[in-house]
């Protein structure tokens, strides 16, 4: 595409990815299975929950998933529960661009923000302008344990609150780390825990917890309502951080029924250490997560028939030829492939088992979010998804 405007192949890749997705699900429809995995009826169809949401639960994932191994023919068998559980309840954006820097903590910022941030990814700042979890108790007058984050750690612990004059901290979400969490509440014991310690799979160090940070996160663990030798339980069994951020969120719906609860799954960004088999590995972990998450959220009644539930990567991964990238592993070339992904949007007020095909980015999550929560997203730059008002 040389010669092309970056935005000219950006808008170009993401209108040819939206067919492509949309083209695969009508295939599905059309097969054998298709009673059992769009049980609702045609792809197409549009039903409304009766009441807007009231609740809101977020998903990210920090590190993107080709086509290749989700919506493509021969990447299906890695995304089962998304495609017959969750594809036919909800509304499938299939072009969703993100225009910004591609690392994870500065993609996630933008995407809570709704602006796009522009830090060095891997410096301990906080986001520039105010996150959605400030104005949402800023504006509804809600206290910090009707807001939580959950985040792999340690680059991701100033993602809750912004910097912005008359916001920050005292409006932020509250924190969970759930490696930093199981680094404190562990300190001393024997359990093996040291594969859900890493920092982070471009750094094969382990999470350092500090005697005056562990007492921090006792406390955090008396505010979830969460007992330490419970939590270690869990852990102890099993295989990944992102089961522990699932457990955390299981755990607050159903002690403290938050408003508002932001998951950033990590798991899949092991396509960085260059094996195939534990990125595609991921993805269905991730597949699962997320499925367990909807379940979890239908079997309670805090929460069934009034909330919404969003899932999107924070952006794609490189393409196969684009010279200087290297396919699955890595995202660093910033080209099409990389900046395009796509969004479900499943639950109260929104439409069951459509296809928007218009392109949307991913700093338009916030200003959406808030008009469903009923505040004001201010400072932010993107536009209201109006498919799911």
């Amino acid at each position: 595409m040389n010669g092309v405007p970056m935005d000219i192949q950006l808008r170009n890749v993401a209108s040819a990815r939206s067919i492509s997705r949309r083209r695969f699900l009508w295939d599905v429809a059309r097969t054998g299975a298709a009673a059992s995995v769009f049980g609702l009826g045609a792809y197409g169809q549009t039903i409304r929950s009766a009441s807007p949401a009231k609740k809101v639960v977020v998903v990210t994932f920090g590190g993107g998933a080709r086509d290749e191994e989700t919506f493509a023919e021969a990447g299906q068998q890695y995304i089962p529960r998304m495609l017959g559980e969750l594809i036919p309840q909800a509304s499938f954006f299939t072009q969703v661009v993100n225009r910004g820097i591609l690392g994870h903590y500065v993609a996630n910022a933008s995407m809570a923000t709704g602006c796009y941030e522009t830090f060095d990814n891997f410096t301990p700042v906080s986001p520039a302008h105010p996150t959605l979890f400030e104005y949402y108790r800023r504006d509804r007058q809600r206290g910090s344990d009707d807001v939580w984050v959950i985040a792999p750690s340690n680059g991701f612990d100033r993602i809750g609150a912004s910097s912005a004059p008359g916001y920050g901290s005292k409006l932020g979400a509250t924190m969970v780390l759930p490696k930093q969490l199981l680094g404190g509440l562990s300190k001393g014991r024997s359990e093996p825990f040291d594969h859900l310690l890493r920092d982070s799979y471009e750094d094969t160090s382990t999470v350092m917890v500090s005697d005056q940070h562990a007492i921090s996160l006792v406390a955090l663990a008396e505010r979830l309502k969460l007992p330490a030798d419970q939590f270690l339980a869990y852990a102890a069994n099993v295989t990944s951080p992102d089961e522990l951020s699932l457990y955390i969120a299981q755990h607050l719906m159903a002690t403290l029924a938050p408003s508002l609860i932001w998951v950033t799954l990590h798991d899949i960004d092991i396509a960085h250490a260059g094996a195939y088999s534990l990125y595609t590995g991921a993805i269905s972990r991730t597949d699962r997560i997320c499925a367990e998450l909807w379940k979890s959220i239908q079997q309670n009644p805090e929460y069934n028939g009034k909330t919404a539930m969003f899932i999107l990567p924070d952006f794609g991964r490189d393409g196969d030829f684009e010279p200087g990238g290297n396919g699955f592993q890595h995202h660093r070339t910033g080209d099409p492939l990389s900046r395009t992904t796509w969004m479900l949007a499943l639950g109260a007020g929104v439409r069951e088992n459509v296809s928007v095909d218009r392109l949307i980015e991913s700093v338009d999550l916030v200003p959406t979010l808030a008009t469903l929560l009923g505040c004001n997203a201010r400072f932010a730059t993107g536009r209201p998804v109006t498919e799911v008002l």
